[in-house]
């Protein structure tokens, strides 16, 4: 595995790094093998990315694009990553990708997971993977010490709600892994000081970052906004 770490003096310049190296990718998947598969995150920071990843010159029509993770709440409601997808990247030419939710209307996510696992099994390998991370070194919805961290089999995993957040839906940690390419972008003193942890041996139970570092065969870029 190759990490590359580059760092940044501000989040546009960042997210107009990340969002070339995205469409680099999707178009050498689609000159290799006829499409492309992206996965992304949601949350505050991915707006800057999307907004100049949509006006990228890319086929759009021959890109699926899927969430890294889901809250379990309605498409329309504000704190939705499948909304903020449809916002701010699925617009102009990239309308023309397709999309694949997580979140599928049921009562629960425990009660969509046998769906939602069955629209991800459809999928090509992931071409790239967009990823942020949280305070506590958690990514995707994979949070220090929850279940859904040893969850090896599938595409997707069931997060229950708790009282300090809503129920979820993630990506495995596995099928997340296994993307041709990983990215990681973060900003923030705080942030950075749990990156170095993340990259020290440790139990990944504490720090749910250190799955990505841990696997063997495929490159992580860390983009740093200092």
């Amino acid at each position: 595995m190759t990490v590359n770490e580059r760092q940044f003096a501000d989040i546009e310049a960042a997210a107009t790094m990340l969002a070339a190296d995205l469409a680099t990718i999707l178009r050498a998947a689609i000159d290799a093998r006829g499409s492309a598969v992206l996965a992304v995150s949601g949350g505050r920071t991915p707006a800057h990315v999307f907004t100049r990843l949509r006006d990228e010159p890319l086929d759009w029509a021959r890109v699926t694009v899927t969430l890294i993770d889901e809250r379990w709440v309605p498409p329309t409601h504000v704190d939705s990553n499948e909304k903020l997808v449809r916002d701010y990247l699925l617009q102009g030419p990239a309308a023309k990708a397709a999309f694949v939710p997580l979140y599928g209307g049921e009562a629960s996510p425990m009660e969509g997971q046998p769906a939602c696992e069955a629209r991800l099994a459809k999928l090509a390998q992931i071409d790239a993977a967009y990823l942020g991370m949280g305070p506590d070194g958690h990514f995707a919805s994979l949070f220090p010490g929850d279940a859904a961290l040893d969850v090896r089999q599938g595409c997707c995993a069931a997060v229950p709600e708790t009282p300090q957040r809503v129920a979820r839906m993630s990506l495995t940690a596995p099928l997340i892994c296994a993307a041709r390419h990983l990215f990681l972008l973060y900003s923030g003193d705080d942030k950075h000081e749990v990156y170095q942890q993340a990259r020290q041996p440790g139990d990944y139970h504490e720090l749910p970052l250190r799955l990505l570092f841990e696997q063997a065969q495929n490159p992580v870029d860390v983009l740093r906004v200092a």
